[in-house]
């Protein structure tokens, strides 16, 4: 962590933290207690419809005001639909960041699989 503050302060960098996450939109199971007997009737509105995504990226230099960019990804659950952000979707969203930062940038990774390099690659 040390050693990315100072390149980006040797550089006069953008600092870039990245983090991502997902929601179902199902709704939330719900008990509730009923008279014996009587099977109580939960009303929930319909049955879901997919999952969000959304990765961002907050942004600090020194002597600048802190940005936040972020990207949402609504996933429907159709075939061969990808569940989460893709190498190409990270890639658009750190494209999109160097544009409004308008300078270099050292990102530090959450611990996601699509961040990491696939074994023997040597990158």
């Amino acid at each position: 962590m040390a050693g990315g503050k100072t390149v980006a302060a040797q550089r006069q960098a953008w600092l870039v933290f990245e983090d991502e996450a997902g929601q179902t939109l199902r709704p939330p199971k719900a008990r509730i207690w009923g008279r014996r007997g009587h099977t109580p009737v939960v009303p929930v509105t319909g049955k879901g419809s997919g999952r969000v995504s959304i990765a961002g990226l907050t942004c600090y230099r020194r002597g600048q005001r802190s940005r936040l960019i972020y990207r949402t990804i609504v996933h429907r659950g159709r075939k061969n639909e990808r569940r989460s952000f893709s190498e190409r979707d990270y890639i658009t969203l750190l494209d999109a960041a160097h544009q409004q930062l308008d300078g270099p940038i050292v990102c530090v990774w959450g611990n996601c699989e699509t961040c990491r390099a696939p074994s023997g690659t040597g990158a």
